[in-house]
């Protein structure tokens, strides 16, 4: 943007007031536009309903005809945002509430859940009927109310760190009250319990119990185990690792009548999904080292610096892509060696070139979040690729 736009207009009428009322100065005539756009702009601002005055002696209407366009389009702009004052709050609830729902975590549970639910079906697909994908969309709007109820009571808990860390979020932004957190919460947790004791059985809605719980005790005193580095990596790797990848499969193949039974797959996703929730839930601290200081909050990140955690969790996520590569190598009756292989080569050397950039740019918070933001799109990547290996 040129900054010469922004710098105030001089007057295009000026007003020289003594004892005379009458004697007035006006400037000589305006020279040949150069600069359309800031014309257009000079005739907005002259174009105000206000007056100009001097000394408040005399008073002269400002004339209205250069900008009369402008003037019109600004009111017009004033009265469509102000005429409907309940759809905009509706609309800053939506976009607070989403935020609250932490939408990368989504991402991960859908993409997760639809993959697993994909490759059931690929290994039985015989058995495919449509009237699974009403439970299947119940399952998966339970699975997405548990992930909202997890990250949401964490916020509710984490308001001072996340003033320092995560501005943005919705409570700490001061654009959902924690009052309205507690009801999306409870609500939510309601919701998702109901929807899987209704729809699959007493064993699934125990191991959903068990999450919300998991994801209860690590975020609210007098418990509160994100505050020991190794409780809080077990509690992440074992809801999002685990039981995850275990109960959407189990379910999955519960509804089409079969009982459960691990595949080399299926073995082969969740043992690798789970090491990549402790990744994350070791370098998802990264970002935070500032208010966890501040907030004496005691993770790898704070202890170890950022560089240790962030060359620690290249090295483990290094060491997964590898054993992917092996089980594609010693197990061909299981996996599509002609996709395993490459597709992991590829995913591994993307993770190296990354830490690469983070070295260069000298671990800056920006590079930091950047990196942090990249083990999530392995991770999406993973569950993108399952089905097809």
């Amino acid at each position: 943007m040129d900054v010469s736009l922004l710098s105030p207009s001089p007057p295009l009428l000026q007003c020289r007031c003594n004892s005379n009322a009458n004697s007035r100065t006006y400037p000589t005539p305006p020279k040949p536009i150069s600069n359309p756009t800031n014309f257009l702009l000079k005739s907005f601002t002259i174009s105000s309903p206000f007056r100009q005055s001097c000394n408040g002696i005399c008073r002269k209407d400002v004339p209205r005809r250069r900008g009369r366009h402008f003037s019109i389009r600004a009111s017009t702009q004033i009265g469509t945002s102000g005429s409907d004052p309940v759809f905009q709050k509706i609309s800053e609830f939506r976009e607070a509430f989403w935020r609250f729902l932490r939408p990368h975590t989504i991402r991960g549970t859908t993409l997760g859940s639809v993959s697993l639910v994909a490759r059931a079906l690929i290994e039985n697909s015989h058995l495919i009927k449509w009237s699974l994908l009403l439970k299947a969309i119940c399952g998966l709007l339970a699975l997405i109310c548990g992930n909202g109820y997890i990250v949401g009571i964490n916020q509710i808990y984490d308001i001072g760190i996340d003033k320092v860390n995560k501005p943005y979020l919705p409570i700490a932004a001061g654009d959902l009250s924690v009052q309205s957190a507690w009801v999306l919460v409870l609500l939510l947790a309601a919701a998702g319990l109901f929807i899987v004791s209704f729809n699959f059985g007493p064993f699934i809605t125990s191991l959903y119990c068990l999450g919300l719980f998991l994801g209860t005790i690590y975020s609210v005193p007098p418990f509160r185990l994100k505050r020991y580095p190794v409780l809080a990596f077990l509690i992440i790797a074992t809801v999002r690792g685990f039981l995850l990848n275990f109960g959407v499969f189990y379910t999955t193949r519960d509804a089409l009548g079969l009982t459960f039974e691990w595949s080399s797959p299926v073995a082969f996703i969740t043992t690798f999904v789970t090491l990549f929730a402790l990744v994350i839930a070791i370098t998802k601290d990264l970002p935070d080292v500032e208010g966890d200081r501040k907030y004496q909050i005691s993770t790898l990140a704070t202890k170890l610096g950022v560089k240790n955690i962030a060359l620690l969790g290249s090295g483990l996520l290094l060491a997964n892509y590898i054993g992917a590569i092996l089980a594609a190598v010693y197990l061909p009756q299981a996996f599509r060696r002609n996709l395993m292989i490459p597709l992991h080569v590829i995913l591994g050397l993307s993770l190296i070139l990354q830490a690469w950039a983070l070295e260069r740019a000298k671990y800056t918070k920006d590079a930091i979040t950047a990196f942090y933001r990249f083990i999530w799109y392995l991770f999406y990547a993973e569950y993108i690729i399952f089905p097809f290996i």
